[in-house]
């Protein structure tokens, strides 16, 4: 019988050469300032006044 590769045998192929210890991280983990949390909610204010404010107006 010929091995065709398509075929899912539980080993992980791809190097893993210490993910942990090359400075990775992810952005759930980093830390982020008042200023973005302001930016963020002045983004979402404009976005919901155009979303709901100008089908209001026409």
């Amino acid at each position: 019988m010929a091995d065709h590769g398509d075929h899912d045998d539980g080993h992980d192929d791809h190097d893993h050469h210490g993910d942990e210890e090359s400075g990775r991280v992810t952005s759930p983990m980093q830390e982020f300032g008042m200023s973005q949390v302001t930016t963020g909610l002045v983004v979402l204010a404009v976005g919901l006044a155009v979303t709901f404010g100008v089908p209001l107006l026409v």
